[in-house]
């Protein structure tokens, strides 16, 4: 019997996958728990259509990010921190701050932790710096600190 499964179910398969299963079980275990659906005609036409969205939507965010990152490699962000001698900062500049200053001045919102800063920015200076915006798409941006 062939059912779509509409949660995970071990060593059977992922949620919306269709699979072929003795009757006995769909119809004892699967299809009273819940965990599964008969594969009608309307059951798989839903599911290719849920599938073909989800893939629509995905591609709509990758093309998104690929945009961003190009629109990244124009912009540098301006901060500027309490320096020592030789332009060492007192403290360091985290992603967060960096973040926080890219919305300010290019209203450019991005998530702090896709910011890759592993102990942050500990001198004066030019440096580029890399956001993950999708799996496989990294954007690189200037950040310019100055002593204040």
């Amino acid at each position: 019997m062939k059912v779509i499964l509409t949660q995970d179910v071990k060593s059977q398969g992922k949620k919306g996958d269709l699979i072929n299963v003795s009757d006995g079980y769909a119809n004892n275990f699967l299809l009273p728990k819940g965990l599964a659906v008969p594969a009608t005609k309307q059951a798989v036409n839903e599911l290719e259509g849920k599938k073909g969205a989800e893939q629509y939507h995905r591609n709509q965010e990758e093309l998104k990010a690929s945009k961003l990152a190009e629109r990244l490699k124009e912009v540098t962000v301006k901060l500027s921190a309490k320096a020592g001698k030789e332009g060492k900062l007192f403290g360091s500049i985290t992603s967060k701050d960096v973040a926080q200053a890219l919305k300010e001045q290019h209203h450019i919102e991005v998530d702090k932790r896709k910011i890759n800063l592993p102990d942050g920015i500990k001198t004066c200076g030019i440096r580029e710096v890399e956001v993950t915006l999708f799996p496989k798409i990294v954007g690189v941006f200037k950040v310019e600190v100055t002593e204040a």
